[in-house]
């Protein structure tokens, strides 16, 4: 009933090309996230770093979970600087803690990398 022309099982034909094609996919997705994360990480070391006055507008977080037990939290802070220019940085637990909304001082970055928030 399912055999093909041949006398061969079509599973045994079908089901490997499609685990390859899967498996190259897969690989695809990895090498190109990996070089995403190469470039922004070799952009933030050759961009200049800068300390600016600014304002902590606005903290959000993004829980990720995974299964029942575990998740993970990711920590945002946007700043408005003079120019009415805003930008958003990860930052972690413990920054984010310690910031609060309208916070005026120096901001020290270097691309999309947030170094520091010194209040003042």
């Amino acid at each position: 009933m399912y055999d093909i022309e041949g006398g061969g099982d079509w599973l045994f034909t079908t089901v490997p090309i499609l685990i390859g094609i899967i498996f190259v996919i897969v690989f695809i997705a990895i090498i190109a996230n990996s070089i995403k994360g190469i470039s922004q990480w070799n952009k933030n070391e050759n961009s200049p770093r800068l300390s600016t006055p600014a304002v902590v507008k606005t903290k959000r977080t993004n829980v990720t979970r995974h299964g029942q037990n575990h998740s993970t939290t990711t920590y945002f802070v946007t700043f408005q600087f003079e120019s009415g220019d805003r930008s958003e940085f990860r930052v972690s637990g413990k920054e984010y803690g310690m910031l609060a909304e309208e916070d005026i001082g120096t901001l020290t970055f270097q691309g999309t990398r947030y170094i520091d928030f010194v209040r003042g």
